[in-house]
């Protein structure tokens, strides 16, 4: 009889970005693969969702990069992996990573990291940190740009010690993200309550607001539009939590005003169900001005079979396949993305929906989350098969 494979997950904060919701979505996948499934995290709004018969979450501040906090989460979690004979660790981040690495040496159990991010440093102390992330036994890239990455900086790690790189695409719940599962009562609820004119061409601009996500990028893009096409009704929407960063909202919010485009460009602060947030728009953009690691805006508007413009950085290229799911504009230039935006507002609606078409069936066969599932959980038996 097969051994049952117990897995530990530590992640910072379970939110809902895209760290967070592959680590919710291998755990229970993991679960019903007949693996025992654990979440070690210091909170987030995805745990209300967690079903708590097949994970069990476990709360611990490891969100903090405080040193002696490290040091006595790595003691904690030790003592986790002996009370629940846990066979492998996985981290999601840095500071709970060092964690893990020593409660994993201390109990001689598997540890795998995936790596999230691009992770800049400027300084050697910086890169020591990060080096964190590519001293487990398997490492894990979510696109080919960020395999370049470790491999470019770290490729002494696994010259040195057998250690383990490879890629595993991250993945969506193509079950959610489907536009025939949205009721039209909930687009009709969401459109009131954010007065949004569906007869109008709607732009839609998802993510953090952060000045990497390029939102002043989008804002000026709209504003040469404006300028440059008087007769064009469009509508666009930044949709996006500033998680505290609110000088940058207010530049944002001036700069619009500053265009005269308020009555054009509406700010939604968060949205619980964002495929009912793709599925009013008629176009996606996802404007980083700093490379992303795998581009899950642009993922999930394919899903949706909405066309997507980003920036021709970073896994965003991977993602889309150019002038078929898709368009890619020069990173930063608002020039760029403004004739870009304009090229799809002037196709057909039979046009649109082919490229919507389109970028579905291109999710559904490389982006789908049971293929990144199936390959993690592939990668963990062979891990305990080496044991």
């Amino acid at each position: 009889m097969e051994k049952k494979i117990k897995v530990l997950q530590v992640i910072p904060k379970l939110g809902i970005g895209g760290a967070e919701t592959g680590c919710y979505d291998l755990a229970h996948y993991l679960s019903e693969q007949g693996c025992k499934s654990f979440i070690l995290t210091s909170g987030g709004e995805l745990i209300k969702y967690v079903k708590k018969d097949k994970v069990k979450v476990i709360k611990l501040a490891v969100h903090s990069k405080n040193p002696i906090f490290i040091l006595i989460n790595s003691f904690i979690i030790a003592f986790l992996i002996i009370i629940y004979n846990i066979d492998i660790v996985h981290a999601r981040s840095r500071a709970p990573a060092w964690s893990c690495l020593l409660a994993t040496k201390i109990t001689r159990r598997k540890f795998v990291t995936t790596y999230h991010g691009t992770y800049n440093f400027k300084n050697n102390f910086k890169k020591y940190y990060n080096s964190v992330m590519v001293r487990s036994d398997l490492v894990i890239a979510g696109s080919n740009y960020i395999f370049s990455h470790i491999s470019e900086i770290y490729n002494n790690f696994f010259e040195k010690k057998k250690r383990k790189l490879l890629v595993i695409f991250r993945g969506i719940n193509t079950n959610y993200f489907n536009s025939k599962k949205i009721p039209t009562h909930k687009l009709d609820k969401f459109s009131n309550q954010h007065n949004i004119d569906r007869q109008k061409f709607i732009i839609l601009m998802p993510g953090r607001l952060t000045p990497w996500k390029g939102q002043k990028t989008f804002i000026e893009a709209l504003n040469l539009i404006a300028q440059k096409n008087k007769q064009q009704t469009f509508e666009g929407i930044i949709i996006g939590n500033d998680q505290g960063r609110n000088v940058y909202t207010k530049q944002l919010i001036g700069l619009v005003q500053q265009y005269r485009l308020s009555k054009n460009i509406k700010f939604i602060n968060n949205c619980e169900e964002m495929p009912i947030a793709y599925r009013i728009a008629n176009l996606v953009c996802s404007c980083s001005t700093d490379p992303e690691a795998f581009g899950r805006v642009s993922v999930e508007s394919q899903a949706m079979e909405i066309p997507i413009i980003a920036s021709n950085i970073g896994g965003s290229v991977e993602t889309i396949v150019e002038n078929k799911t898709g368009f890619l504009f020069e990173s930063g230039n608002a020039n760029s993305l403004a004739d870009t935006i304009v090229m799809a507002m002037e196709k057909d609606y039979n046009t649109l929906k082919s490229i919507g078409f389109e970028g579905r069936k291109n999710v559904l066969k490389k982006f789908d989350v049971d293929k990144m599932c199936q390959s993690t959980f592939t990668e963990y038996k062979k891990l305990i098969k080496l044991s």
